[in-house]
């Protein structure tokens, strides 16, 4: 029994979910410290520790109550034979729904979603076969910072260290490929060959995965799941987390010296970037942008992090792509504070931004950057945004501006009757769709670009993977978020090169009963590629696509499907999917022209172009 990082064993006590406006900083479980022998102790406000029957007392039952103590209720799977005694028992674990999807990769999808709407995530495959199809989907978690735990039915024990050949693997006596894959995209790795230490390894991982917010590894051997040990023979006890705490010097002198910072400019912004979930700070951003009276911009992958509905909310920053007028406002501030920003190629536009380094404040999850200067450690962001809403001057200066050069947008040109549909109509109709009981899944593709335009109302959830940016990340992490909540209708806009990567687990979303509302968007083929290098290889064969989905569906389930290529004919759908409808998993295949696309894809596209070709550094 092997563990890849060498940790003191966190244990993390779990409170019931909070409601649907809860920001994704309240979700995760409250974070206290308890050091005493997980055997021997009471449950925290839950009195004695219950005893289990001997025959009960297994790592299979220890590894679902888990689950459940930290809020995972829906588990996603894909059976084989290593795995399959394991699967028994998340079966009988009466909190914990199974789900069987039709592929690794969107059972990691899935949990990818689940994890964005619920703070974790999990999932189960097989040995190898199983664990290099799943392993896309946890690095797109990993990138994205996303607790998923990843669990392997492994080998049987007696077959380590043995010269045996295993199918399943690649054909060598040595069982560790998987393993080593696993390392650079998981924080944590517990390989379970043996019972006497299962106990920790598998706690460990666990605990590691909602401290550091990234995906786990946990693999065990197929014979061992069912068979009883006294580690075992109570019922877990409640997780708890050691809190992470701000190093009280540098906090100080790091709010001290960014609100002298900030207190000095005249037009000073703040901007929300996608590690504000990270450092569970939504709350703190929105104090401090409330007391500053700074305008308030978020990065393209911080959408939905701050409710649009601030009443100094200026748009999405994006560079050259920017909404409009948002770009001005904060390339012309004097001064501007980021709050857990990722600067890539694809989030800076080609490396276009016009940023200056000593015009700005970096705040990440625990680090903290004033101007080209200093920097301070160990300084959560949560605590700093928080304490330094109480430091600065109130000033609207860069809003005031915002509001003066503003002018509202228009509205697409009406379409005449029949006239082919256009994208940005489509996108019209769907912000009317949009609610405190909806959320928005937007694929890779043009979909990042039209959706970022649509304002969201309070309450609204929105999800996109830019940091990895896999195409058909959309169609298992729609099944995941639809699952973990229910009562919100999910609304995902779908490329049709996109949906060809992951398009069958829309059946596992029929069996689960789900209401979702899919956009399938035919343009014939993958645009966001032809703008940024166009070639033969980004034309597919067109499906069927409603005959797709009527075939899978079979009869069996809830499924309404629609295909639209005017506007007349799309509102009739929405008038459906929203009204008779309703209750029925809607999939509406829109047709559109293959050069029809954002004005910001064709921008953005020919600065990434421009990136990708530059030439080597002269030697």
């Amino acid at each position: 029994m092997q563990a890849w990082t060498s940790r003191k064993m966190l244990l993390l006590f779990h409170l019931p979910w909070p409601s649907e406006t809860a920001s994704f900083s309240d979700t995760m479980p409250i974070i206290v410290d308890l050091c005493m022998e997980s055997d021997t102790r009471s449950a925290v406000g839950t009195g004695a520790v219950s005893t289990v029957k001997f025959s009960e007392a297994t790592v299979g039952r220890h590894l679902a109550r888990r689950l459940v103590q930290i809020g995972v209720r829906d588990v996603f799977s894909v059976a084989g034979d290593f795995n399959l005694s394991l699967l028994d028992h998340f079966v009988a674990e009466p909190e914990i729904n199974l789900i069987g999807c039709c592929n690794e990769l969107n059972a990691g999808y899935a949990a990818d979603g689940y994890a964005r709407a619920r703070g974790v995530g999990a999932c189960v495959v097989t040995f190898t076969v199983g664990g290099l199809s799943v392993i896309n989907a946890i690095a797109g978690a990993y990138s994205e910072n996303l607790p998923v735990i990843c669990i392997v039915g492994g080998p049987n024990t007696n077959d380590y260290g043995t010269n045996r050949i295993l199918h399943h693997t690649i054909g060598l006596p040595d069982f560790s490929q998987e393993l080593r894959c696993f390392q650079t995209v998981t924080c944590f790795q517990a390989v379970v060959n043996q019972l006497d230490d299962a106990h920790e390894l598998i706690d460990t991982a666990i605990s590691t995965a909602l401290k550091e917010s990234k995906p786990v590894y946990i693999s065990i051997s197929c014979n061992l799941s069912s068979i009883p040990h006294p580690t075992f023979g109570q019922d877990p006890v409640p997780f708890l987390l050691s809190p992470k705490l701000s190093n009280p010097m540098d906090f100080e002198a790091a709010v001290e010296a960014a609100a002298e910072f900030l207190n000095k400019a005249m037009k000073p912004v703040l901007v929300a970037g996608p590690n504000l979930r990270v450092g569970k700070a939504g709350d703190a951003f929105v104090e401090l942008a409330d007391s500053s009276g700074y305008a308030v911009a978020v990065m393209p992958s911080a959408k939905g992090l701050v409710p649009e509905s601030h009443p100094h909310f200026i748009g999405t920053y994006w560079g050259a792509i920017s909404t409009a007028f948002c770009a001005e406002i904060v390339e012309s501030a004097d001064a501007y504070l980021f709050a857990g920003p990722i600067f890539n190629d694809y989030s800076s536009v080609g490396y276009s931004l016009l940023l200056r380094r000593e015009k700005s404040i970096i705040v990440q999850p625990d680090r903290v950057t004033v101007g080209s200067g200093s920097a301070y450690g160990c300084v959560l962001m949560k605590d700093f945004l928080s304490a330094l809403s109480k430091k600065l001057n109130r000033n609207t200066s860069a809003f005031d501006n915002y509001s003066r050069i503003y002018v509202p947008p228009g509205n697409p040109l009406t379409c005449e009757p029949h006239e082919p549909l256009r994208v940005n109509v489509l996108f019209q109709h769907i912000q009317k769709l949009l609610s405190k009981d909806t959320a928005i899944i937007a694929e890779t593709g043009d979909s990042w670009f039209n959706c970022q335009k649509l304002k969201l109302p309070p309450g609204s959830g929105y999800e996109f993977q830019m940091q990895y940016g896999s195409i058909g990340w959309s169609v298992g992490a729609t099944l995941g978020y639809a699952q973990a909540l229910p009562e919100k209708r999910v609304i995902s806009c779908i490329g049709d090169g996109s949906f060809q990567v992951t398009a069958q687990d829309v059946s596992t979303m029929l069996r689960c009963g789900q209401k979702n509302i899919i956009f399938l968007i035919n343009n014939g083929g993958y645009t966001i590629e032809v703008e940024i290098h166009d070639g033969p290889y980004n034309v597919i064969k067109n499906w069927n696509y409603t005959g797709f989905v009527d075939a899978i569906h079979n009869g069996e389930g809830k499924c309404w499907t629609a295909k639209v290529s005017s506007e007349e004919e799309l509102f009739e759908a929405i008038s459906t999917a929203t009204g008779e409808k309703h209750d029925c998993l809607c999939f509406i295949e829109v047709i559109v022209h293959k050069d029809d696309t954002s004005k910001e894809l064709l921008e953005w596209g020919s600065r990434v172009a421009a990136a990708n070709s530059r030439p080597p550094n002269p030697q």
